[in-house]
Formats: C-alpha cells, sequence, structure tokens
C-alpha cells in the first residue's frame, strides 16, 4: 500500500528503511517518555517482532523517513486474533505536520482489511502529544496502570488506549 497524503508519502517499511526507522526509534526512546525500552532493537528482533502487513513510513518529498507505525500480534490465543498492538514514532523535526496521523491511518485501514477488530497500545501519561494524536485518530482511553514499571529507576504509569473498528463486527 502506498498513498500520498499533501507532501508525505505513506508506504511499506521494509529492511530498506531499517537504519532511519532504528534511528527514529532510538531518538523516541532517548526522549525519556515513548517507552520502557532504553535502546532500540535490532533491526532482526524488531523485523522478527513485528506483522509485516501492519508496518508503514512516510516520507518526505526528498524521500526522507519522517516516521513509522507497526503492530505486533497480543496473543497466540484464537480468541485474540483480531487484536494488535502498535507503536508510533515520528522524527523530533518532522512533528505536527500530520506525520502522526498519517501513520495511524495506515495502520487503521490495513489493519481492518485484515479483520483486525482493535488495534491497542500503552501510552505514558506525560506524553500528552501522543495521547491527543490517538483521541483524534478515535482511540479511548480504557485506564491507567498505576506504577506498572520502572523506567530508569522511577515507576511509571501507563495509559492504556484502545480503539475498536466500528466496520468490523
Amino acid at each position: 500500500m502506498t498513498a500520498t497524503t499533501g507532501s508525505l508519502r505513506i508506504t511499506e517499511l521494509t529492511a530498506e528503511h531499517a537504519q532511519d526507522v532504528l534511528a527514529i526509534y532510538q531518538l523516541g526512546i532517548d526522549e525519556g517518555n515513548a517507552t520502557f525500552e532504553t535502546t532500540a532493537p535490532t533491526w532482526e528482533a524488531f523485523d522478527a517482532a513485528k506483522l509485516a502487513d501492519h508496518r508503514h513510513i512516510a516520507l518526505d518529498t526528498d524521500g526522507q523517513v519522517l516516521g513509522w507505525v507497526a503492530a505486533t500480534k497480543v496473543s497466540d490465543r484464537c480468541a485474540y486474533a483480531g487484536v494488535v498492538e502498535h507503536s508510533v514514532y515520528v522524527r523530533p523535526g518532522a512533528r505536527r505536520r500530520g506525520v502522526g496521523a498519517a501513520l495511524l491511518d495506515a495502520l487503521i485501514a490495513s489493519s481492518e482489511a485484515a479483520g483486525i477488530w482493535t488495534i491497542q497500545s500503552g501510552i505514558f501519561p506525560e506524553n500528552t502529544a501522543s495521547l491527543r494524536l490517538h483521541q483524534r485518530a478515535g482511540f479511548r482511553v480504557i485506564g491507567t496502570r498505576e506504577r506498572i514499571g520502572r523506567h530508569h529507576g522511577v515507576w511509571r504509569d501507563v495509559v492504556l488506549i484502545e480503539r475498536r473498528s466500528p466496520n468490523i463486527t
């Protein structure tokens, strides 16, 4: 799937984009409010964990990777076959330009085409920009897991969000 939105092109995330994708991931990690992870994984680990049909990148007109979105299965149990967990990361200099929204739109489209009925994630409450982005994309807050894990020695809460497809019943 390739889509063009304004000056953005959304396309499949492949090994060709590994270096840029992992660099953007590390930038998000370094900011401290994106994930419990402390370093980006290897490409091999990233590639093995992410569902091939539900990972997309945003490119500018020069072909620079501005951001990415990817999903993983939440469980191997058949009852959860239509549920994925996602991550979305945008290069700091590309924020507030519609990149995150375009990436979420691509993920929603690919997941619904595959019969996925729920996209979920956990977001640090301090990451208010991500919470607003997801709310605008139709995600809702379903709760907060308090002091769920330590991040650099500090207990952190995680806001649980989900988007239920209105098209899959």
